[in-house]
């Protein structure tokens, strides 16, 4: 399984809090079955996004944990006027390196009234926007329509593992179960940010996301769709979504 979006990079953000929680991860997320992690720190307006110093660091978290998990550096990139003109002259500064996928990130007080423009936008520019937890955003969840729109435009889109058990609540759950059943999630990911509460972990996730979709379909989640995106690719499993009340 390949994690595309972890917090696990120390002191950068509200994620780890030192090298050694650090490292604690990477191995739980081994034993889970994670063979690769993408590490996402946060760009928003509390924590800076600065891509030099980060690649400093995740190279010195490889040295700790050798070569197990792989590791590879993208951005928890905030939807914000100001990061998108920065990301539409600079995308290699915030995609998943070695390709044009972007995680976005939008707000749970407001969603821009322009925001299929921005995607256009980001499109036109061959940048592929990811958008994450869909299901944990309040207004999304009173019009997750608008997600089956935005992946019709070519977006992706990416769920939570642990949403799929249950951990955040009856309603982010029914939330990411209405996305699945439509067709319109492509991506399982952890967003783990510790040890205790918000774990690197896919393997729950995926067995739950069984319970909705095929195997095959659920291994595409974890695996077949990540690691295309890892790699800079087409996604081998995007279908259509499917509009039913």
């Amino acid at each position: 399984m390949i994690d595309i979006h972890c917090h696990i990079l120390p002191e950068v953000d509200d994620g780890p809090k030192s090298w050694d929680v650090s490292q604690q991860m990477c191995r739980m997320a081994v034993a889970d079955g994670i063979e690769h992690i993408v590490a996402t720190p946060h760009a928003n307006e509390r924590y800076g996004y600065d891509r030099e110093y980060l690649v400093g660091a995740l190279e010195h978290l490889r040295q700790l944990v050798g070569s197990t998990p792989k590791l590879s550096l993208g951005c928890d990139f905030h939807f914000s006027y100001d990061n998108l003109q920065d990301v539409l002259l600079r995308p290699e500064r915030y995609t998943i390196e070695g390709s044009r996928y972007l995680l976005v990130e939008l707000s749970n007080y407001g969603i821009p009234v322009q925001i299929n423009a921005c995607f256009t936008k980001l499109g036109d520019k061959g940048i592929t926007p990811v958008i994450t937890h869909p299901e944990r955003n309040p207004i999304l969840q009173q019009a997750p329509q608008r997600v089956l729109q935005w992946v019709e435009q070519g977006c992706v889109v990416q769920v939570t593992a642990s949403a799929l058990t249950g951990s955040w609540g009856e309603r982010v759950w029914r939330a990411a179960k209405w996305l699945l059943e439509r067709d319109a999630v492509h991506v399982l990911a952890s967003d783990a940010h510790d040890l205790e509460h918000r774990t690197p972990m896919l393997s729950a996730g995926r067995a739950a996301a069984e319970e909705f979709c095929s195997p095959q379909v659920a291994h595409a989640l974890v695996d077949d769709n990540p690691r295309a995106i890892v790699s800079g690719q087409p996604l081998p499993y995007f279908p259509n979504p499917v509009s039913k009340s």
